[in-house]
């Protein structure tokens, strides 16, 4: 009887990640006034809302960059999974 053992330590791989990151503590700002790390609030002349603000600088987010990288390593995978054929089919 052979055992697969590749599959069986990917499994084993991906559910310790998994429940390592199941103890990483969530990022959820609170807005209680006691916390030790909830959000610092400025007023603003003018300003009438209540509450905290994030800065507002005028301008939306550049995702330029980030369209950019996404092809670039869309096109760096296709190109690795085409030799990857190619190089199958060269050996059989």
């Amino acid at each position: 009887m052979v055992i697969a053992r590749r599959p069986l330590l990917t499994a084993t791989a991906a559910a310790t990640l998994l429940a390592a990151l199941w103890f990483v503590p969530s990022a959820n700002a609170t807005d209680e006034p006691g916390s030790r790390s909830g959000p610092t609030t400025t007023t603003v002349a003018g300003d009438t809302s209540a509450g905290p603000r994030l800065a507002d600088t005028g301008t939306g987010v550049d995702t330029t960059p980030y369209l950019i990288g996404g092809v670039a390593f869309l096109g760096i995978g296709a190109a690795l999974l085409s030799h990857s054929a190619r190089r199958t089919d060269n050996l059989a």
